[in-house]
């Protein structure tokens, strides 16, 4: 299906569907942190911005390599490991307590 937005055009594929589901998701983490550092009053970082992290870095990685976009992979495989880094050292951080 052709979506003609004016100043942009583009056909909506399966492809393309995965590759906003995974924008959405990666959006989420930013929406999900400042809700919560609003409600604190201050800057947080809550562990659900790092699983939104993965979850939308995992799609838009998905949908780099069907793109066959080296640029795109390289930035988001190189954002998973750390993403997935933060959330080893927040359970380290949590067993030691």
């Amino acid at each position: 299906m052709l979506i003609d937005l004016g100043l942009i055009a583009f056909t909506l594929s399966v492809w393309t569907a995965i590759g906003f589901l995974g924008q959405f998701f990666f959006s989420m983490r930013f929406i999900v942190q400042w809700l919560t550092s609003e409600k604190a009053r201050k800057s947080v970082m809550p562990v659900a911005f790092w699983y939104f992290s993965i979850i939308g870095g995992a799609t838009l990685l998905a949908y780099a390599i069907h793109q066959e976009d080296p640029v795109f992979i390289f930035g988001q495989g190189l954002g998973l490991a750390i993403y997935v880094r933060n959330l080893v050292l927040i359970r380290r951080e949590k067993a030691a307590q």
